[in-house]
C-alpha cells in the first residue's frame, strides 16, 4: 500500500506539471498567429470543422462543443470518417482546426489533398512548429509543453490540458 503523503506528493506534482504546460501557453497567445486564428474563427460565415485522432479527437470534440455553446457553429469530423465521405459536410466558407501533438496524424494529412483542392482555410494545433501538418496549414498554433505529466511519457496530460485551453 502506497503512504497517503506519497501520493499527495504526487498529485502535487503533476498540477505543478500541468501548470508549467499552461504557463507556457503565454507565449503562443501573443504570436501573431493566435490573433490570426482568432480573427479568422470570428470572421467565419459557415462551419469551424475540427479533427484530431486519439486524445487529440476527445480534446477536438471538447472544443469544438465549446465553440458551438458560445454561438460559433462548429462540429467534429473524425478523420477516419471523414475519407469514407464525411468529407462531404465541407462547404466553402469553413474553417477547419485540426489537433495533433506530433501534427504527423496520417489520417488527417490524407485529408489535406483534398482540403486544400477546396481552398478551405486550415488551423493547425501542433506540438511541433516544424510538422507536416504545421506547414501545410495556413495559420499554425503552438501547443507544444515543456513535459508530460505521466511519469511514464505515455499518456498525453499535459500537451492535452495546453490543446484544450488553447482551444
Amino acid at each position: 500500500m502506497v503512504d497517503q503523503s506519497q501520493l499527495r506528493q504526487w498529485g502535487c506534482k503533476v498540477i505543478d506539471i500541468e501548470k508549467l504546460a499552461l504557463d507556457n501557453l503565454y507565449q503562443y497567445v501573443d504570436s501573431p498567429e493566435f490573433a490570426m486564428a482568432c480573427q479568422l474563427i470570428l470572421d467565419c460565415t459557415g462551419k469551424v470543422i475540427v479533427m484530431g485522432m486519439g486524445k487529440s479527437g476527445h480534446i477536438g470534440n471538447k472544443i469544438s462543443a465549446t465553440l458551438a455553446s458560445t454561438g460559433t457553429p462548429a462540429f467534429f469530423v473524425h478523420p477516419g470518417e471523414a475519407s469514407h465521405g464525411d468529407l462531404g459536410v465541407l462547404s466553402d466558407n469553413d474553417i477547419i482546426l485540426t489537433i495533433s501533438n506530433s501534427g504527423e496524424s496520417s489520417e488527417i494529412l490524407a485529408l489535406m489533398p483534398v482540403i486544400q483542392r477546396k481552398g478551405i482555410p486550415v488551423i493547425a494545433m501542433t506540438g511541433k512548429p516544424d510538422s507536416t501538418m504545421a506547414r501545410l496549414a495556413q495559420i499554425h498554433l503552438c501547443i507544444e509543453v515543456p513535459e508530460e505529466a505521466c511519469p511514464l511519457g505515455l499518456a498525453p496530460t499535459s500537451s492535452t490540458t495546453a490543446t484544450l485551453i488553447m482551444g
